[in-house]
């Protein structure tokens, strides 16, 4: 697929990503992986009128091309993309119930058989650092361990995938089942599927819907 293309696409993730109440005004990021670099959103603009000239290519070992800035996330971006080769999109989003819980600095646990989506049996919030800086992508790469989602303390979640369509996908399942855990909750303790249960599930999950 050509930067044109690609750059549509990033476009038009970030744009969904507000239609689908991931995200709103500036908030959260989208990038896809290009070549030796990635393509990602600016920033300060609005999410839900990028256009694709706005998007800005950042060499992996290098300086942004273009008028202007990428996001102020771009290195955990960066770092997923040269930690795990089978990133192909990454969705960064501020969305309401993800948020609750990472102001709680909670993880996912296996309430749900869903949580397997992330590629475990559950979902780990990362340790909190201040937005832009090496030490919040460290922490981040930590908390995807085996994962392709996790949620940041006091911040949101992130998600990859091999496309940026499976990357808003997953990012739209871990801001459901964060409202759905938040809901539980309010009832008392939910009930969590074993390291057993929750085993099964994943290798399922290996060849479900492919």
């Amino acid at each position: 697929m050509n930067q044109s293309d690609l750059r549509q696409i990033v476009a038009d993730t970030a744009r969904l990503s507000v239609e689908r109440g991931l995200n709103q005004g500036s908030s959260g990021n989208v990038s896809v992986r290009c070549g030796a670099g990635m393509l990602i959103t600016p920033s300060g603009l609005a999410t839900d009128g990028l256009k694709p000239n706005d998007i800005v290519y950042l060499p992996f070992d290098g300086e942004a091309e273009g008028d202007l800035p990428p996001s102020s996330e771009w290195r955990f971006h960066r770092d997923i993309y040269l930690h795990r080769p089978e990133a192909g999109a990454v969705v960064h989003a501020h969305s309401p119930f993800a948020v609750s819980l990472s102001c709680l600095r909670r993880g996912i646990p296996s309430f749900h058989y869903m949580v397997a989506l992330a590629g475990g049996k559950d979902i780990h919030c990362a340790e909190y650092a201040t937005f832009g800086t090496q030490a919040l992508s460290d922490h981040i790469l930590a908390a995807l361990t085996d994962r392709q989602a996790c949620l940041m303390a006091n911040h949101g979640l992130v998600a990859f995938g091999d496309s940026a369509e499976r990357a808003l996908y997953i990012a739209l399942e871990v801001e459901a089942l964060c409202e759905q855990f938040w809901r539980a909750s309010l009832l008392g303790a939910p009930v969590l599927l074993s390291d057993a249960e929750m085993a099964e599930v994943i290798e399922r999950f290996k060849s479900y819907g492919r």
